[in-house]
């Protein structure tokens, strides 16, 4: 090998390991001593394929959602979760130089219960769903990172037919579309699929539309939204019913083309699907199923968006309330919140299909995990 070739290859060497080291997880818990690492974060080593602890926060209230600002400056999280009369949304500031991850602010999340936030691709805004008190609120967000009053919130009293669930509306996630000028509030309690267009360069972005909801199968239960990577479809699983509809997307309206069961057929009842997400080459959709399951359910796509049961990979644990893919669609990280216990699993590309990989972490109460490569 000549010196050229050589100082080639040591480049690309060293730009790997440099590459493999910027992929961060974060981990959110319900943790109810404000002297406990409510949220920890962890290096994903995408090489030698091991999670390292990072940094971690302390002084707040069950961080029971997560979600990382676009440019990965900011950590934003559902706080005082599942607890009476509360109910805040928090910011944190990450610093990959210092390895820290410092509190800036809370506000009030508009809602008891808040168990969903997301952030717009602009960095301005974010947007979180109150299960128990069933309403949607949006931030601006600062230059420094921090929350600003609350600019929306909408509170819903309808339900559905569920005498003991659905009393009520419980709105369980809020996903930005696409090109992030819809946003969609799958609601629990009322069979619905709520929807506001959304402007960022307006004072109050939520705006009325023509279709202000889609509505699902009674006693579905619909919690988590996402959109394939096409932008053409869109998936919501549906948590009491253990099914995921399927929808044609376009311009702010889903029309379902499909439903189909995220378990075997011999299991009838006790369903509790729970978190639903897209390989990035839009070839494979994951949905983690708790209650009797503890499994996530892997589904292969075809060209019109619609779904192909494959099989089933065990969580290794117990509850398993949300998971996340990594930008590279090379792992799949999944919180199990009653044993406690992460589990990183490395995707086959070409058949779906996962491997466990790496050492299990234990967090106590583990609520949920979000992945990003800064």
């Amino acid at each position: 090998m000549n010196l050229k070739n050589l100082i080639l290859t040591i480049t690309f060497l060293l730009s790997c390991n440099l590459f493999s080291q910027n992929t961060y997880v974060f981990l959110g818990s319900y943790n109810r001593d404000k002297s406990a690492e409510a949220i920890q974060v962890y290096q994903l080593d995408t090489l030698n394929e091991k999670l390292t602890k990072f940094t971690s926060a302390k002084n707040i209230i069950n961080p029971s959602y997560l979600t990382v600002s676009p440019n990965g400056k900011y950590v934003y999280a559902c706080t005082d979760t599942k607890t009476p009369n509360a109910g805040s949304i928090s910011s944190f500031e990450f610093n990959t130089e210092n390895k820290s991850l410092t509190f800036l602010n809370s506000q009030r999340s508009g809602g008891e219960n808040p168990v969903y936030v997301s952030v717009h691709k602009s960095g301005k805004w974010i947007a979180n769903a109150n299960y128990t008190e069933g309403s949607v609120s949006v931030f601006p967000i600062l230059e420094n990172g921090k929350i600003d009053s609350i600019a929306q919130n909408f509170q819903y009293m309808d339900g559905s037919t569920h005498k003991e669930r659905q009393t009520k509306s419980h709105v369980h996630s809020a996903v930005f579309s696409p090109q992030y000028d819809y946003l969609f509030l799958p609601d629990l309690g009322a069979d619905k699929i709520r929807c506001y267009a959304f402007d960022e360069n307006q004072k109050k972005p939520l705006m009325e539309t023509q279709n202000p909801f889609t509505k699902t199968d009674l006693e579905a239960g619909p919690r988590h939204f996402t959109f394939h990577p096409n932008q053409k479809y869109g998936y919501c699983i549906e948590e009491m019913a253990g099914q995921i509809s399927v929808y044609k997307y376009e311009n702010g309206v889903l029309n379902k083309v499909q439903r189909i069961a995220t378990h075997p057929d011999k299991i009838k009842e006790g369903f509790e699907s729970s978190d639903v997400h897209i390989s990035p080459d839009g070839k494979f959709l994951y949905a983690t199923n708790r209650g009797k399951e503890n499994n996530i359910a892997i589904f292969s796509i075809d060209e019109n968006g619609l779904l192909k049961s494959i099989g089933y990979q065990s969580t290794l644990g117990k509850h398993p309330r949300v998971f996340a893919i990594d930008e590279s669609g090379k792992f799949l990280v999944v919180s199990n919140v009653q044993t406690g216990n992460v589990i990183v699993f490395k995707r086959n590309p070409k058949t779906g299909f996962l491997k466990k990989t790496g050492k299990e972490i234990k967090i106590q109460d583990v609520s949920c995990v979000q992945i990003k490569r800064i």
